[in-house]
């Protein structure tokens, strides 16, 4: 996720026209992480000591309160190598919904009423709307919000979602223009919003290539 997030930072500067701004970058997918991105250097992340870490994803629990894993495996009687399994192949999407761990199941399972489905995307919105908030008062301020990665570049209703009702903070998002961006570099903010807000499909590939050969250089 580094090397996406490396090239998602290089590439909104190439977009925007400028190095000196500050960026939120959400890597969406099966395995998620957001990092906070001032004048093209990271500054936080929500990886931490392993992917686990941050926003609830398709299989891993995200964050959790540490007291968590000594009071499941106590009450349970498992070991740890058993707890580490359930948070990272049965937690996050999958342990939610108790469905499926991929997006787009959950998203067609709430359409169809499922209660379960539809708070594991309501709880994953408001994670990331909770880490665009902290990053951007992190950084005093904030300039773009851009979606990259399996969920961030397809799925329209997560993109929205975590957008509205974000006004207070200068980012102003159209729905219309947010159904129509998915797979493509396309903004979806207004005219008139002070924050910009990308969907911007990543290309690691691309990026390792382009540090190959800088270093055979």
């Amino acid at each position: 996720h580094g090397t996406s997030h490396k090239y998602v930072a290089r590439r909104t500067a190439e977009l925007v026209g400028k190095t000196e701004f500050k960026m939120v970058n959400c890597h969406l997918g099966n395995g998620s992480s957001m990092s906070a991105i001032k004048d093209g250097k990271c500054m936080d992340t929500t990886m931490g000591f392993t992917p686990l870490d941050g926003i609830i994803m398709g299989t891993r629990s995200g964050a959790v309160d540490n007291s968590i894993v000594s009071y499941v495996a106590e009450k349970e009687g498992l070991s740890w190598s058993e707890m580490n399994n359930i948070l990272n192949k049965k937690s996050g999407f999958q342990g939610i919904s108790g469905i499926s761990s991929d997006c787009r199941d959950l998203e067609i399972a709430a359409k169809e009423g499922n209660e379960r489905a539809q708070l594991t995307l309501d709880k994953v919105c408001y994670q990331i709307k909770q880490y665009i908030g902290s990053y951007a008062a992190a950084m005093g301020g904030l300039d773009a919000v851009i979606f990259t990665g399996g969920i961030g570049e397809n799925s329209a209703s997560v993109r929205y979602e975590v957008c509205k009702d974000m006004e207070f903070l200068g980012l102003e998002v159209c729905e219309e223009l947010c159904s129509k961006a998915s797979r493509k570099e396309a903004t979806f903010s207004t005219e008139n919003s002070k924050v910009q807000a990308w969907v911007l499909p990543t290309n690691e590939e691309l990026l390792i290539a382009r540090d190959t050969k800088e270093l055979v250089k």
